[in-house]
């Protein structure tokens, strides 16, 4: 039963109060055809709205089967809109985008009904007002009265309690007036029909109750309840309730919402394709820019890596801190730069900054013993944060790769273009390799003839080995490709290095034996002598290069001791000797020709000829069983080359005098009696001294001067004018120094040739005696000054002996390189090596100059800055996009207004008609996301070609990866949906009953 308890309803338009009703108060059977006549204006319509919670009174209560709806709230008046009441509106009020059938099936949809379940009712009820045959038509296809009899349909598929219609046949003819109000009598037999309408006859004809109302009053009831009939529908109303299961409120799913949405756009696909591609602008420019910023991302990672790989960040044995000098050369300033006007030219302090650094430059000593079992340890860890940071760790030795082969003229050479640069500088220029080198640097000239051949003068490289123990780096398999043969597998397999166009230099090809010494030193002299000749090039099969012979000798195997001479000889000064060693060194295979890949930025591999680590720890574990090296090691203090004891350090007069006692005491009668002999050829310092001051009294200026031009002329190959002019400037004091000085050393001379003269006619034992007797007698001073007068030592060290023999211990390289991929990586490992320097003594700290780093500073704010633009323009576009998507979803919510009011009453509630809205936005969105992607790609193909027709580099091109197209997409829809909250919440907050009037 349905009652209106004392309605009231009051419109306040413009703030005039209408009473639209005035304590309205009625009952309804459960079953009956109620109509409602009365004026326009007296409040039929508001009545009807009321009833079916369109609108809500004021005052007064409306009770549903026994229930106040009082404490009702939104989703309670959608759930009763939804199950208990069904609307026929006068216009129909279909969606014009949904077919028939799917205007009825909506109400079911809400209600939750399968998709199987409501078809089938909805075809049901589509038969009973005989429209069966037209499921598939749209609104626009169909007559009013079919229209009409649709809307029937829709109100009664899902079996509501209550139809309520509001003008059925006002805008029908008198035929289907008829057929619409059968239908309607019929319907009145299972419920409760009440219609409004201003025809008296069909009310007269069809109803079974009228009710007339006149300004908001009912004036006239034709059958009102009786106490008896209200109490009987009462106690109904309770029986019912107890069986009646709790209903479910109804929801618009996130698929319903899409489909309405989506058919929506449909039936606008010309707007809605320009709205997409507007949208989708902002995606186009965003995405190009990711894809060029990938791309341009993708080849710095490349030359990063491969750069990185060419510049390690590397730690040497000894090393000098220049951080100072670099940042003073990079432009660190002083801090009074720039404090004054701009009105004159002012001078900049940075010559004081550079020299300052560089006087101050300190020279260190890094323990890389303890380093390299540091990273050892770390390489080992699997949760080693330093580990995880290396692509690779080469270590170094301060030892020589003695590499021999048999070139064409049938000779034994050194495969070393640095040997050959040696000997053509030292016979041509009368330099060394040092001071060319020197010169090089110097002058600048880096692409001058000499800075080529100092670039080409490293000759074999150590290649990077891999993490996993593997003999070559997947860096340098990226770096190169093997046009033939393969990577070395073994330890003495090595690969020769060809440029682009599989051509060695002339250098090169002298050390791998392929070019006569002859040739070499025919170039070399025609150059020298600015001379043009004609060179032919010559070509060699990849086989004949693979089957070229070189051999390693070990450094302690170069030497042979002479039993008949007890000291060692090199057997490299003799054609025979170095023929032997040849012959029994360790034989090296050439595995592969190996050229620069095309990718590739840069390159690890400076010489010709690459060779393995592997190779390298051999050569230092063999080398370190010869038994010269041992017999050095095991004497650190004597020279095994001519058994001459090592200077050494500088020692006191005490510690001289107890090692010349040592010394003497093992001397043979021969060795004494030629330290007796040296040592009396030493003259007494008093006696020389008072020797010249004698002769100087005695002489007079003029005789100085006159000795001293002539010994001047004949010394230094002056004229006797010459000298003179330049003597007789001299001051006075000046003059007899020189002269003194000259007189000491004559009478020195004279002193030990007389001695000399004297002590050879007396035998070696006689002075080997005399040597021991006075001995005993020498004081300490005495004994300290024979030391450095009278005993031999090694013109060499225990060092440079060591590095002669090529000794190394292969536990303490000479340097450390720390390989990475990417300057983050580089920044781990930095990290890396200060825990360890925190952790570890002050003399064992590890001390480095990060001259990359350093540079690259600027590098990283110019990466920045732009980073910081392109934020700023995706922002703009952002925002942009925003406002777009929002104005236009604003404008469908305009459009769309009489649909939100349709869907309001068949009891959708304002979260579905949000929905619905979001999910055309979130269509407009991806649509948008998805063409700007695809238009993105289409793009890059003719944006590639340009880059690489611009910049020849074909490993830059623009690449949006396709995570970042889902990203793009999903930012959006996210977007749009952004876009669309206000207008989908402004759709929810509009009145039904105004938005069912909008035209």
């Amino acid at each position: 039963m349905l009652q209106l308890k004392n309605i009231s309803k009051t419109y306040s338009p413009n703030n005039n109060a209408v009473r639209a009703l005035r304590g309205i108060s009625l009952s309804f059977k459960r079953s009956d055809f109620v109509s409602i006549l009365g004026p326009s204006g007296c409040g039929k319509t508001t009545l009807l709205n009321i009833i079916g919670g369109l609108d809500h009174a004021d005052d007064g209560d409306l009770v549903i089967g026994g229930r106040s709806t009082k404490a009702f709230g939104d989703r309670d008046w959608d759930a009763y809109r939804n199950h208990s009441i069904g609307f026929v509106f006068q216009n129909y009020h279909l969606i014009p985008h949904q077919t028939v059938l799917q205007n009825v099936e909506l109400a079911l949809t809400l209600a939750g009904v399968s998709k199987k379940e409501r078809r089938k009712r909805a075809i049901e009820a589509l038969g009973e007002v005989g429209l069966a045959d037209q499921i598939k038509k749209r609104p626009s296809e169909m007559s009013g009265g079919q229209m009409q009899r649709v809307a029937i349909a829709r109100a009664l598929v899902n079996n509501p309690e209550i139809i309520l219609a509001d003008e059925p046949t006002g805008a029908l003819d008198t035929e289907t007036s008829v057929q619409v109000m059968e239908i309607l009598k019929k319907v009145s037999e299972s419920r409760l029909v009440i219609m409004v309408t201003h025809n008296p006859e069909l009310a007269e004809k069809y109803s079974t109750r009228i009710i007339h109302m006149l300004d908001g009053e009912i004036k006239n009831d034709t059958r009102p309840l009786t106490d008896e009939e209200i109490a009987r529908e009462a106690e109904m109303d309770r029986k019912l309730g107890e069986e009646k299961k709790k209903i479910k409120l109804p929801s618009m799913s996130f698929f319903t919402s899409f489909g309405l949405s989506l058919k929506n756009l449909f039936t606008k696909k010309g707007r809605t394709t320009l709205t997409s591609f507007a949208g989708s602008i902002g995606i186009i420019g965003i995405a190009l820019i990711y894809a060029v910023s990938q791309g341009t991302t993708n080849y710095i990672n490349l030359l990063q890596e491969e750069t990185l790989a060419s510049y390690p960040l590397t730690i040497q044995a000894t090393t000098v801190d220049l951080t100072t000098l670099m940042q003073a050369f990079v432009g660190a300033a002083s801090d009074n730069i720039g404090n004054h006007d701009r009105e004159k030219v002012y001078s900049q302090a940075i010559l004081y900054d550079m020299m300052n650094a560089m006087m101050n430059a300190e020279t260190m000593e890094n323990d890389l013993k303890s380093f390299k079992e540091h990273i050892e340890k770390e390489q080992a860890s699997e949760e080693s944060v330093l580990g995880e940071a290396l692509s690779g760790v080469k270590y170094t030795y301060d030892f020589n790769l003695m590499v021999y082969t048999q070139n064409i003229d049938g000779n034994i050479i050194v495969s070393d273009s640095r040997q050959l640069l040696s000997d053509l500088i030292s016979q041509n220029l009368g330099m060394d390799m040092s001071t060319m080198t020197q010169l090089a640097q110097t002058t600048g000239e880096n692409n001058s003839m000499m800075g080529s051949m100092m670039s080409q003068s490293t000759l074999w490289n150590e290649m990077l080995s891999a993490e996993d123990g593997g003999l070559i780096s997947p860096v340098l398999e990226n770096q190169y490709d093997v046009i033939y043969g393969s990577w070395p597998e073994k330890y003495n397999e090595i690969v020769i290095v060809v440029n682009e166009f599989n051509e060695i230099d002339d250098l090169t090809l002298y050390a791998l034996g392929l070019k006569s010494r002859e040739e070499i030193d025919k170039i070399f002299m025609a150059t020298m002598r600015y001379e043009e000749i004609e060179t032919e090039q010559d070509a060699w099969t990849y086989d004949e290069i693979l089957a070229r012979d070189y051999r390693v000798v070990l450094g302690s195997n170069a030497y042979y001791f002479d039993e008949n001479t007890q000291t060692y000889i090199d057997l490299r000064e003799s054609d025979a000797g170095l023929r032997y060693l040849y012959a029994n060194a360790v034989p090296l295979k050439v595995s592969g020709i190996i050229r620069r890949s095309e990718e590739a930025t840069s390159t690890m591999i400076s010489g010709g000829i690459g060779y393995t680590k592997a190779l390298t720890e051999y050569v230092i574990r063999e080398n370190a069983r010869a038994q010269i090296i041992e017999k050095q090691l095991s004497n650190p203090e004597t020279d095994v080359f001519t058994g001459l004891p090592f200077k050494g350090e500088v020692k006191t007069d005490a510690e001289k005098a107890e090692a010349f006692n040592a010394y003497a005491a093992c001397m043979t009668n021969q060795e004494k009696a030629d330290a007796y002999r040296s040592i009396k050829s030493v003259p007494d310092e008093a006696q020389v001294s008072q020797m010249v001051a004698q002769q100087m009294a005695a002489t007079d200026t003029e005789t100085m001067i006159a000795m001293l031009v002539k010994g001047a002329a004949e010394t230094m190959g002056m004229s006797e004018e010459a000298a003179k002019g330049y003597i007789a400037q001299m001051p006075e004091s000046d003059l007899q120094a020189l002269y003194a000085n000259a007189m000491s050393e004559q009478i020195r001379m004279t002193i030990a040739e007389q001695a000399a003269a004297q002590l050879s006619q007396v035998p070696d034992d006689q002075l080997s005696m005399m040597f021991d007797a006075e001995m005993a007698r020498w004081t300490e001073e005495q004994r300290s000054a024979w030391y450095d007068a009278v005993m031999k030592f090694s013109e060499s060290t225990y060092e440079t002996n060591l590095k002669l023999l090529n000794y190394v211990d292969i536990d303490v390289p000479s340097s450390i390189n720390l390989y990475t991929s990417t300057f983050e990586s580089k920044d781990v490992i930095k990290q890396a090596i200060d825990e360890y320097n925190r952790d570890v003594p002050e003399l064992s700290k590890i001390r480095y100059t990060d001259y990359v780093g350093i540079m690259m500073s600027s590098v990283t704010s110019i990466i920045n800055a732009v980073t910081y633009v392109l934020i700023a323009f995706v922002a703009i576009s952002l925002i942009v996009s925003s406002i777009m998507i929002g104005v236009i979803t604003l404008i469908s919510v305009q459009e769309r207004t009489k649909e939100i009011g349709i869907l309001r009453a068949i009891g959708a509630s304002k979260r579905n008609v949000s929905r619905m809205f979001n999910a055309e936005t979130m269509i407009i969105g991806f649509t948008s996301g998805l063409l700007g992607v695809v238009v993105t790609y289409i793009l890059c193909i003719p944006i590639n070609a340009i880059i690489h027709e611009l910049t020849d580099i074909m490993s830059l091109s623009a690449h949006l990866p396709i995570n970042t197209a889902v990203v793009l997409i999903v930012i959006s829809v996210l977007l749009t949906l952004f876009a669309g909250i206000i207008p989908s919440r402004s759709a929810a907050r509009k009145d039904p009953v105004e938005a069912l009037r909008t035209e």
